[in-house]
Parts: C-alpha cells; structure tokens; sequence
C-alpha cells in the first residue's frame, strides 16, 4: 500500500511538472509571436523621411592631446514627410552632438554639430554619433576620425 501511494505522488508529480513546461513553452511561443508583431510594427511608412548626409565620416586629421575639434554633419530629408531627430549621443563623453532643434521639412537640409574633446586621448580614434529619428531606418550612424598625438 505505501508503495503504491509513493508511486502515485511520484507520478502525479511528473505529471504537473510536464503541465508547467507545457505552459511555460506555450507562453515563449506567445512572447516570439508579439515580439514578431513589435518588429513589424516598426516598419517606417513609404513616406517616411530618409535622411541622407553629406559626409557620414569627417577624418579630423591629426591633432594634439587636449585640442578640440568641431565639425557639422551636414544632412538632407529626401522624404515625403518631415524629419524629426529625436537624438543624437556618441561612443563616449569626449564627444558631444547637438541635434537639430526644428523638423527639416522635405527637400531641406539641417545639422548635426559635434565637438570632441581630445583631452586624455591617444592614437587613432574613431568617435561614433549615433541618430536617432522618424526616418527610414530610425537610426543612423556618423564617425569622426583622427590620430591624436603627444602634447609637445
């Protein structure tokens, strides 16, 4: 009698564990299937603003340790809609971007203005500003280069 009882719990056990990976399978499955609904969901429309730049990479050169270099990333909306840039950051604090202020209507041109600090940096850099917007695709990427050298 105990051994039956044993064997019972023992089986209603596995039982409910199997009924708990069940569920947790189902669920992971939902969760694909919405997270496969998100990415469609972010699709830009056809009309979407496209930015296009000038230049995406401005090779600064050579510079000394502590110099600061500025430059404008110069873009164009090649959209039907306007562009709004939502933000603008970089790889590190040595470098600062400032996103345009207004939307840049189709056809239009706006900037985005980077300082970088060189204070403490040595060697070949390479100083990413990622772009955030409303455009097709949402996010874009610009690089400042350069050899930063020794105080003298």
């Amino acid at each position: 009698m105990k051994r039956t009882f044993i064997l019972a719990i023992a089986a209603l056990s596995f039982a409910a564990c199997r009924n708990a990976n069940n569920q947790t399978s189902e669920t992971k499955s939902t969760v694909s299937v919405g997270n496969d609904t998100s990415k469609t969901a972010k699709v830009a429309p056809a009309d979407a603003p496209v930015i296009v730049f000038e230049r995406d990479i401005y090779d600064f050169g050579k510079i000394e340790q502590g110099e600061k270099v500025l430059h404008d990333f110069k873009l164009k909306n090649t959209g039907k809609t306007p562009l709004i840039v939502t933000n603008a950051t970089a790889t590190c604090g040595c470098t600062i971007p400032q996103k345009p202020g207004q939307p840049i209507l189709p056809g239009k041109e706006g900037i985005v203005s980077v300082v970088f600090n060189s204070e403490g940096k040595m060697g070949m850099q390479d100083k990413v500003i990622t772009i955030t917007s409303n455009a097709n695709p949402t996010v874009s990427t610009v690089h400042l280069v350069g050899e930063v050298l020794a105080k003298k």
